[in-house]
């Protein structure tokens, strides 16, 4: 059979094996509707038997296109250290499902397996890394490859295929409870990370990434999850598109649709979004996945579960996830309602995927799984260090100095380890090594500092007697750390829809999928326990750990000092520690803009430069603190910027024979070596549209030793200068445009040139 000859070309071999397979075998490719904890049951320690359930599935579709979520292990799952599949025991598992479906099927197709990798693998035994809020904050692209790398090697071991990443969605509306999920409210610091995430990821063996979600999901009316998008095209191309097309330069073999619609249309029935856009003029050609139970959803279009498959098909739509519209795909041809020619489309590009990842050839993996390697940890660690954010740091409070002998950690984040995890996390593993707050100020404090814990609050609650019991403490210290902020922790006790989403509150969780608020201020409880310690007089140190930036203005303005770290992973209770101690001085920036209060929004930096009273008649318009601002423990300051020429080229920089080059001059003019992240942001002044007041174009990480000064130069490409101009097109336009350099995106450094 020349599909099974590896000596022929990709698409030799897929054209020969689609002309072997019958509708019921296309269509089986195409369905993923399994939950992969249902194809197993665990009968011992380390032996574990398939089921009936899962058996049947192959029989109904003579095979199986993809598998998803069999390791994965949380409270809506039910799969836990006793139910679930161990580190050592998940190549073994994925091994017995992948032979039983090649050795029980007419063609021998194998299955591809997808699993969860938001901030890690969401699996039993497996390492936490922070969020993309936080990894945003580090705007370091190539430590956020690392990271995507030992993610890759680490379930590439286990036999995973399908890496599901979130990296598309924009961050438009803090009151999203996946704003945990974004790296950060701008398009083109999102575009360079999923760049970064991508290559790090598809470097793997036997590796792709689906890349989530696919478009405009960010920014839902209200901030209420899967709500309609109300934005036209220029918006979408303008701030969504960007992480998509630097996505699939980077080689992403798949993404996963959204569940939002744009301007009444689904994303899963969106022709000109999945075909026109992505493959005409992206020239993107590998797997659209389908959202948890996103075509259900359809029904509400067509009625008829064969039209809703039909819809979703002709769309673009690849691969199902959990629903039952995929399953009538054949009935649907045979109805006439969806040609088969467009099922053999879709079947063409799940089977490249399985052809290029060599599936064919090497369908089973080594069983004898890696132990953990040590570098993922620190690579962990340094992601946690590079996310936290230093906003105040009055009377430099900060670093702990020699003088405290007596700390108060007080808070409801303080002694809560998932409580900085995230949402889509495993139960964790105690003897791992995940460090709270509070572990990590007890390792990393001096030997002669005493540390006091008090909890204080649960994150929405009070706590009998826990304000009396933290003033106590407080007043008893020589300064206090009050751990403060949110939680994504789900616990077993909640309910949960058919799509994972959470459906019941618990008693901590504030933040997470389908937990969208009102109100981004912190809960009474908190603000309470905060007033009553603030009051003792202590040196105060706030604490934020959130995985959405809440409204603070009372504390920002009451308290010494102020650092968030959003949710640093299970090492960032030590990387916060050393913050607080010295041992590492801060270079977060931040990815979003923080507000001061929710009737605000939107507060992102790049507004349209249109006229309109920006401020409020009962309050200030602008953002508490803005996108990029970051402090640290030295004293950077901004000198000079200057462009190579005064006028370019217009024909020259479209070929891409000119660049923009603009030389940064930056100072260090403290006594202790820091990093800084030099900004470079755009205004296109004269344009056939309404621009944005400042769009970042360019950024760089950079070291300086204390009293050295360096000019870095960056450079402005065709990419940073072109717009989706009135003509409906991506061009750059004659004209003048002004620079600014600098540490945030309220910097006043300023340079022009200008395009003929």
């Amino acid at each position: 059979m020349h599909y099974l000859d590896h000596t022929a070309s990709v698409s030799e071999r897929v054209e020969d094996l689609l002309g072997r397979m019958t509708l019921q075998e296309k269509c089986g490719q195409l369905n993923q509707r399994l939950y992969g904890w249902e194809t197993f049951r665990r009968t011992g320690d380390d032996t574990f038997v398939l089921t009936e359930k899962f058996y049947q599935e192959v029989e109904r579709f003579a095979g199986i296109g993809a598998l998803y979520g069999l390791f994965r292990a949380d409270p809506w799952s039910k799969m836990n250290a006793r139910t679930g599949i161990s580190r050592a025991n998940s190549a073994k598992v994925a091994n017995m499902l992948q032979r039983y479906v090649m050795e029980n099927t007419r063609l021998g197709i194998p299955v591809l397996f997808s699993e969860e990798l938001p901030h890690g693998h969401q699996a039993l035994e497996s390492e936490c890394y922070p969020v993309n809020l936080a990894r945003g904050a580090s705007f370091n692209p190539e430590l956020q490859r690392q990271v995507a790398e030992a993610m890759a090697a680490e379930v590439a071991s286990k036999g995973v295929h399908l890496a599901l990443v979130s990296a598309l969605d924009i961050l438009r509306d803090p009151r999203w409870g996946r704003s945990e999920e974004c790296f950060g409210e701008d398009p083109y610091l999102a575009a360079r990370l999923t760049e970064a995430v991508t290559a790090g990821i598809e470097q793997a063996d036997r590796m792709a990434v689906v890349l989530k979600h696919f478009a405009a999901q960010g920014e839902p009316v209200g901030g209420h999850n899967s709500g309609p998008v109300s934005i036209g095209e220029r918006e979408l191309r303008e701030i969504f598109l960007p992480g998509i097309q630097a996505g699939i330069a980077a080689g992403a073999g798949g993404l996963m649709a959204a569940y939002n619609e744009i301007d009444g249309v689904p994303c899963h029935a969106n022709r000109a979004l999945l075909t026109d856009i992505l493959r005409d003029e992206f020239q993107f050609d590998g797997v659209v996945m389908a959202d948890g139970c996103a075509l259900d959803r359809l029904l509400g279009l067509t009625g008829d579960a064969r039209v809703a498959a039909g819809l979703a098909a002709e769309a673009g739509v690849d691969l199902s996830l959990w629903d039952e519209i995929y399953p009538v795909l054949e009935e649907a041809v045979e109805a006439g309602i969806v040609a088969e020619s467009v099922i053999d489309q879709a079947v063409r590009r799940v089977l490249t995927l399985k052809f290029k990842l060599g599936l064919f050839e090497s369908p089973y993996v080594n069983e004898v799984v890696p132990t953990p390697d040590p570098a993922w940890r620190e690579v962990n660690l340094q992601a946690a260090r590079e996310g936290i954010c230093l906003l105040e740091n009055r009377g430099k409070t900060l670093p702990i100095g020699s003088n405290v002998k007596k700390l108060a950690v007080i808070g409801p984040n303080a002694d809560a380890l998932y409580n900085q995890l995230g949402d889509y996390t495993a139960p964790q593993d105690e003897s791992a090594g995940g460090l709270s707050v509070l572990a990590g100020i007890r390792k990393m404090a001096p030997a002669d500092v005493a540390i006091h814990y008090e909890q204080g609050s649960d994150v929405r609650e009070a706590v009998p007697g826990g304000l009396d019991r933290a003033v106590a403490v407080a007043e008893d210290a020589d300064a206090v750390v009050l751990v403060l902020g949110g939680s994504s922790a789900r616990n077993f006790d909640m309910d949960f829809l058919k799509n994972g989403a959470v459906s019941s509150k618990g008693p901590n969780m504030d933040a997470g999928e389908n937990v969208d608020v009102a109100n981004l201020c912190l809960p009474a409880a908190q603000r309470a326990l905060f007033k009553a310690v603030r009051k003792t007089g202590r040196p105060l140190i706030v604490v934020l750990i959130q995985g959405r930036p809440l409204a603070i203005p009372e504390i920002s303005e009451a308290t010494d000092a102020l650092l968030t770290a959003w949710y640093p992973g299970a090492v960032g209770g030590q990387a916060v520690a050393e913050v607080l101690f010295g041992q590492y001085n801060p270079s977060g920036k931040l990815p979003v803009s923080i507000p001061r209060s929710s009737g605000q929004l939107p507060v992102y930096y790049n507004q349209k430069a249109v006229e309109y009273k920006e401020d409020y008649f009962d309050g200030t318009g602008k953002p508490l603190y803005p996108f990029g601002y970051g402090l640290s423990y030295s004293d950077f300051q901004y000198v000079a910027i200057q462009t190579d020429r005064a006028e370019y080229d217009l024909a020259a920089l479209a070929a891409g024979m000119q660049t923009v080059e603009v030389a940064v001059t930056l100072q260090n003019r403290s006594n202790v070596a820091g990093e800084e992240v030099i900004q470079l942001y755009l205004f296109d002044q004269e344009a056939s549209i309404t621009r944005r007041k400042r769009e970042l174009k360019g950024f760089r990480k950079i070291k300086l030793a204390p009293h050295e000064e360096r000019t870095i130069t960056l450079s402005l490409t065709a990419n940073e200068l072109e717009i989706w101009s009135i003509r409906r097109c991506y061009e750059i336009e004659a004209g003048t445009f002004q620079l600014y350099a600098g540490g945030n995106s309220e910097t006043e450094l300023r340079t022009q040139f200008h395009v003929k």
